[in-house]
């Protein structure tokens, strides 16, 4: 069955997402910045209300994806104290400054996290290399890459998405995201053969999802 995660920026959104049907939210704060670490007390609170599943992005900025050692530290404290609510999921990624996945890093992450599996967030889009970097992040033990096919938006990076979707051969769950709406998310599913998706619905100035568009992400699914 095709599922589907919304991206939330606070408490309301993700409580709209499980009403409306979605399988998973991804809880962060900051959308102007792409997503940053939440707060531990409103992730705390979203772990008390959410039946669904529960990711947490790791991310303690905005900018690129390369980390200062504080930050890095930073971010494995946050998976730590994080691990303590019970979440289902972290969502991250770390580059080296040649633009590579940072292999070292990302491996003393997801270690640090486990048994939680993680996500490689779209910080893939901005990767030198597509497909030699799809392999270093399975070596790495993620379970899920979030992916724009490293365009802006989903429809533009289709193809790139859609051969991810095929040298993954099941070993990762390539998750389209970006730009993603119930408009253009059977035309995704036809085309592309994925089984996750990601979307933040919202549809309305501000930072909140739309109980409307979930649904109708949802049923898109459903149908095709």
């Amino acid at each position: 069955m095709n599922k589907l995660e919304i991206a939330c920026f606070n408490l309301e959104s993700a409580i709209i997402a499980q009403e409306n049907g979605a399988d998973c939210v991804e809880l962060c704060a900051n959308m102007k910045e792409g997503g940053t670490t939440p707060d531990f007390k409103i992730t705390e609170q979203a772990r008390k209300k959410l039946s669904i599943k529960l990711n947490v992005m790791i991310r303690p900025r905005g900018g690129d994806f390369v980390y200062s050692e504080a930050e890095y530290e930073q971010m494995k404290s946050e998976i730590i104290q994080f691990k303590k609510l019970n979440v289902d999921g972290f969502v991250f990624g770390i580059l080296d400054k040649n633009g590579n996945v940072n292999i070292k890093q990302n491996n003393e992450l997801v270690a640090l996290a486990n048994p939680i599996p993680c996500t490689f967030h779209r910080a893939f889009d901005v990767l030198n290399t597509v497909y030699e970097s799809l392999e270093s992040i399975i070596e790495c033990g993620f379970k899920t890459i979030l992916t724009s096919g490293q365009e802006k938006n989903v429809l533009e990076g289709i193809d790139v998405l859609t051969e991810l979707v095929r040298k993954a051969n099941n070993r990762i769950v390539i998750m389209p995201g970006g730009g993603l709406r119930s408009s253009n998310i059977g035309l995704l599913k036809e085309k592309t053969n994925a089984i996750f998706y990601h979307s933040s619905a919202i549809v309305d100035p501000g930072e909140t999802a739309n109980g409307e568009e979930v649904k109708a992400l949802k049923t898109s699914l459903e149908q095709f």
